[in-house]
């Protein structure tokens, strides 16, 4: 493992998905999980997300659009926070979702607005705590 790409993609991963996130995320890593943590962090958020080639918006967007494909529901909840705190607003995850309906079907595009609504459901009422 290389340490600095590793580091680079736990600064890069708190930031987009928040410390508390990826502190539970890493704590909850067993034995088994724990190299599944380590390749993440390291490849996806440090080797990919940490180049400089795409804001993180843009990458953003671009997981909006390829994870309803994939039918990961869990993961698009994630990345749909990690969107918002890219500065992705809701309207644009709207227009992604709508493009997402055309060239992967309505059906991926039904669930992912779905998912979203709750997303946003959840940050309104914990803003309003």
């Amino acid at each position: 493992m290389d340490r600095d790409t590793y580091q680079r993609g736990l600064e890069v991963r708190s930031a987009v998905l928040g410390e508390e996130y990826v502190k539970r995320a890493l704590a909850d890593a067993d034995q088994f999980s724990q190299p599944l943590q380590d390749l993440v962090t390291e490849y996806c958020w440090g080797a990919v997300w940490g180049r400089d080639g795409l804001a993180p918006k843009t990458r953003s967007m671009l997981n909006l659009a390829m994870i309803p494909i994939l039918n990961r529901p869990n993961e698009l909840r994630t990345h749909i926070r990690g969107a918002l705190t890219n500065g992705v607003s809701r309207e644009e995850i709207c227009e992604v979702f709508l493009q997402v309906a055309i060239y992967a079907g309505v059906p991926a595009a039904v669930d992912s607005f779905r998912i979203a609504r709750e997303v946003f459901a959840e940050l309104d009422n914990a803003d309003v705590s």
